[in-house]
């Protein structure tokens, strides 16, 4: 039976870093492709060992300041620190970091274990070794056995896992993964997410992960940063950007929110934060349902309020069925919510 790896497997080395200080920060970073705001003076801290999230959709900037960080772009303007030095200028191979890319980028014509040790070969490490480290590496993703295959005998999970070994076989200070999940199926990636937190924790390394999929990030991450348009629009814990959005564009974004406007205020509401109650029930707002959707384990609604708006609703389907559901398009109801549910939201960013 082998010897479950820890943390101490993969040191770093001793940096002279105070205990406040992050392990990654961006300082009014800016990066334009002609007359396109790629990022538009992004300030980040990320802190040594977390699981930090970029997330946000296509051509909100998440992936550029990705490679500002691994350093395949330059800004434009701003400051890139790690481990409290400023590497803005530095090349990618002259920066602590590794990156994970989608397509994995394994060499096809070199057995696993040689992809996972490839970089230690070119640092001049020894071949016995090389070999240790790789072997550690590669049981740490659970592929301890595979280590003579080629890249084409494996699965893409498979293949996913080598190319993270690799990635974290020298030990780099910080781990950039550019949307590493994004060609496996459904199935695979819920597994590969459970796997990647797990590794994380285990070798203590501090992970950079970029995604569009609000599940990915809300399953995996320390803290996330929402981009929209090249800014950040709100930075916080996965409880605190789903239970709290700052802004229209975060309540609409990361997961499902309504938006209630009343008395020129705007409120973010999310639907399975609402009840729904027979339409004399004291309190609430009445409305009428105008749509409902059976979805197997649960079953929107959408509410047209008296008052004005449309709200969506959840409801676990405890005892409902689709012929109930179908049923209840026309009926009139109350909906009530806890005040602790509903926020105050400004308007995104880039509306300002």
């Amino acid at each position: 039976m082998s010897t479950p790896l820890r943390a101490e497997t993969f040191p770093r080395a001793p940096r002279a870093l105070a205990p406040e200080a992050a392990d990654v920060r961006c300082v009014g970073i800016r990066k334009t492709y002609g007359e396109v705001v790629a990022v538009d003076h992004v300030d980040l801290e990320i802190g040594r060992g977390e699981f930090f999230t970029l997330l946000g959709p296509s051509g909100s900037g998440k992936t550029t300041t990705l490679r500002l960080i691994a350093g395949f772009e330059r800004p434009d303007s701003g400051r890139i620190e790690i481990a409290g030095a400023d590497v803005a200028s530095n090349p990618p191979y002259d920066r602590p970091v590794n990156t994970v890319f989608q397509d994995y980028a394994l060499f096809p014509h070199m057995t696993v274990g040689d992809n996972v040790a490839y970089g230690l070969r070119v640092a001049g490490v020894g071949r016995g070794e090389r070999r240790r480290r790789a072997d550690e590496a590669l049981e740490l993703v659970r592929l301890r056995d595979y280590g003579a295959r080629r890249p084409a005998q494996l699965s893409g999970g498979q293949r996913q896992r080598v190319a993270l070994a690799r990635a974290i076989v020298n030990h780099p200070d910080v781990l950039l993964l550019d949307e590493p999940l994004g060609a496996l199926d459904l199935k695979l990636r819920q597994e590969m997410q459970v796997e990647l937190k797990r590794i994380q924790g285990e070798v203590g390394i501090t992970f950079i992960y970029v995604t569009h999929d609000q599940e990915e990030a809300l399953t995996m991450s320390d803290r996330i940063a929402v981009f929209n348009t090249g800014r950040i629009e709100q930075v916080g814990t996965p409880s605190e950007v789903y239970e709290r959005p700052e802004t229209e564009f975060v309540a609409g974004f990361v997961g499902v929110s309504n938006v209630l406007e009343r008395n020129g205020r705007r409120f973010t509401v999310r639907p399975e934060k609402i009840r729904l109650l027979p339409p004399d029930a004291a309190g609430g707002e009445g409305g009428t349902i105008v749509d409902a959707v059976y979805a197997g384990a649960i079953t929107r609604y959408t509410v047209e309020l008296d008052a004005g708006g449309r709200l969506q609703v959840v409801e676990q389907n405890l005892e409902t069925t689709s012929a109930d559901v179908s049923a209840a398009r026309g009926q009139r109801v109350k909906l009530h919510w806890s005040q602790d549910s509903v926020f105050e939201i400004q308007q995104s960013k880039e509306e300002m």
